[in-house]
């Protein structure tokens, strides 16, 4: 295994800045007059095959196996800040854009929810009040997010109805799996095991500023020393290759296949290969 020791808390402070922050690569999409989309925020499998969905400040895109980019999805133009898949339904939060319906809320979304994979949106809670920069859904459909001015975790059980406060802590990012909800926070990574009310930490990981959950509930992401960290079922961890620039968005699609988004555009890692299915402007 190549480990390499992690970097100071500082240095993930300052991860956490650009990653929250709207300076992810722009992407050309196709059409008879491509728009671009930009500041991508989140990226994860389509529920409808293989393609993807891109989350970005202007909306959700799809993004093909090809690498081929449309959308946005459904003419929304909302800012996705926060966004997250479970099963066939789509949430996300973030802000308003000049098309965005005015019951979705502004200044800010709050939690808005579709049906129908994009094409149309419905408020669900906190709309106009709360902006969520973190959000994931667990296998069990619990929802789990930190919202920008605040930094206690929010869980909602009811499909995003209702919110309740969990634990107080500085997190970059959240996975949830069947063993608990994990934190990528200053301190190092964290896990919880009373769903959001208290962490502790998890030994000999990484530190890590993007989580994400592989489908056998080992966890990946990607470090502050911009390296791609995997987690072994026996709970060491592996680095599989350094990226270029900070990671923007990061999602793991299958056992050790992922996507990230970093100054090339977004790439898709294996062990064994990279390839850049859509290349940065």
């Amino acid at each position: 295994m190549n480990r390499r020791r992690p970097l100071s808390a500082l240095s993930l402070t300052a991860a956490i800045l650009t990653l929250t922050g709207c300076a992810a690569p722009q992407l050309a999409a196709t059409g008879a007059a491509p728009p671009v989309i930009e500041h991508i925020h989140g990226i994860a499998p389509d529920p409808r095959g293989e393609n993807y969905l891109v989350a970005t400040h202007g909306g959700i895109f799809t993004l093909t196996s090809e690498g081929a980019v449309s959308g946005p999805i459904g003419g929304h133009d909302f800012d996705a800040m926060g966004f997250t898949v479970h099963g066939d339904v789509l949430f996300a939060s973030g802000h308003p854009g000049t098309q965005t319906p005015p019951n979705l809320g502004a200044p800010n979304l709050g939690i808005i929810r579709s049906d129908d994979y994009g094409e149309s949106w419905s408020p669900i809670a906190l709309n106009g009040t709360t902006d969520f920069h973190t959000l994931t859904a667990a296998p069990d459909g619990t929802l789990f997010g930190i919202a920008s001015d605040s930094v206690d975790v929010l869980i909602s059980a009811d499909n995003g109805d209702t919110w309740s406060t969990g634990a107080a802590l500085s997190a970059a990012d959240l996975a949830a799996t069947d063993n608990g909800v994990y934190a990528a926070a200053e301190e190092g990574l964290l896990l919880s095991t009373d769903n959001g009310a208290t962490f502790t930490p998890v030994p000999d990981a990484p530190l890590l500023y993007t989580l994400d959950a592989q489908p056998d509930g080992t966890l990946a992401g990607i470090g502050t020393d911009s390296a791609l960290w995997v987690q072994q079922p026996d709970g060491t961890w592996e680095s599989l290759e350094r990226l270029q620039g900070a990671a923007q968005a990061f999602t793991a699609l299958a056992e050790d296949r992922f996507l990230v988004v970093d100054d090339r555009g977004i790439v898709e890692i294996t062990p064994d290969t990279t390839t850049v299915l859509a290349p940065a402007r």
